[in-house]
């Protein structure tokens, strides 16, 4: 069975790159198995070309919500952002927009794709260091990679 664990953000820009340090967490002690450990600055329908072909997708990617405590991590599903489309360019496509096109194009996703979201105060902030509270979540993010993927 064929595994990805995929780190979405940018990097130069603080918190927002917290999935890359989640990846190199992973990469120093890698999980069992065929599992692909890689980071990216995508979004939108470019996703589908990073996931296309693997059995089980893990998505790490920063997140703000209204009442979120930095470093807090949530494990969510692709349903939980239904909330809502973007399609104004494919660059705005949400996941789950993303995910359908990509089954009209008849692209082999993932049947399991897993979300771990960590919440970051601010995402537009130049630089390379995260914060403490978010720093202090990236090996309990990589751990929770690792348990989703020995389920």
């Amino acid at each position: 069975m064929k595994k990805v664990v995929l780190g979405i953000g940018n990097p130069i820009i603080g918190d927002d790159g917290v999935a890359f340090h989640v990846i190199e967490a992973l990469q120093e002690n890698p999980p069992p198995g065929e599992v692909t450990l890689t980071a990216n600055d995508v979004s939108g329908l470019a996703i589908l070309d990073l996931i296309a072909d693997y059995d089980e997708a893990i998505i790490v990617d920063a997140i703000q919500t209204v009442n979120g405590v930095p470093g807090e991590i949530y494990r969510l599903k692709v349903d939980d952002f239904r909330v809502t489309k973007h399609t104004i360019s494919p660059h705005d496509v949400d996941l789950p927009t993303a995910l359908d096109i990509g089954k009209i194009l008849k692209i082999n996703l993932p049947s399991r794709i897993s979300i771990i979201a960590i919440e970051i105060p601010d995402a537009y902030e130049f630089s390379t260091v995260l914060t403490d509270a978010v720093s202090a979540a990236v090996n309990p993010a990589a751990q929770m990679a690792r348990e989703i993927l020995a389920e």
